[in-house]
């Protein structure tokens, strides 16, 4: 009886925190200060990119922001969201908002810090982990989102966000 009490209390513990139904259930909070709701998604892709300003893909953000340059008028939305799981980001959201705006000209959205893998991972990554089986790997690694809120594709972080492979998913779901 004691072990089946002890089973049952660990399956209660493990169960995820983050049982969301659709992607309309998370939140992060802004790099700007306020929140970024993904529930305004719906009706529109989203590529989220977990990004970090001491890597050797950081360059890729110029890509992140030619992409949402070149769609955001139709409707693609873009969002950076800066993590320290590998040990290359900055260490406040200060100094990433000041780096991303000197060195890159940036107006796309972004997030505070956010963990994107382990037992910290953000909800969403957390979610990806549990529906589609992803986790980035390393910065960069990218995230498409279809407008009815399912996982379209996953990129990692050789995959730059202006590649052909992107921008023809990409302009296939805004035909839509």
């Amino acid at each position: 009886m004691l072990r089946a009490v002890i089973v049952i209390l660990s399956l209660a513990l493990a169960a995820p925190a983050y049982a969301i139904e659709s992607i309309g259930g998370f939140s992060f909070r802004s790099i700007d200060g306020g929140t970024i709701d993904s529930a305004d998604w719906q009706g529109s892709p989203v590529l989220v990119a977990n990004t970090a300003s001491l890597c050797a893909y950081t360059p890729q953000y110029d890509g992140l922001q030619a992409l949402y340059d070149t769609y955001r008028a139709r409707g693609l939305l873009v969002l950076a969201v800066p993590s320290d799981d590998f040990a290359q980001e900055l260490g406040d959201e200060a100094a990433v908002k000041e780096f991303c705006a000197v060195n890159f000209d940036l107006d796309l959205p972004m997030t505070e810090i956010t963990p994107v893998r382990g037992r910290e991972a953000h909800p969403f990554y957390a979610w990806l982990r549990e529906t589609e089986g992803f986790v980035p790997n390393w910065n960069f690694n990218k995230v498409l989102i279809g407008p009815d809120g399912t996982v379209i594709d996953t990129y990692g972080s050789g995959v730059d966000p202006m590649s052909p492979r992107i921008r023809t998913r990409i302009e296939a779901l805004l035909s839509q």
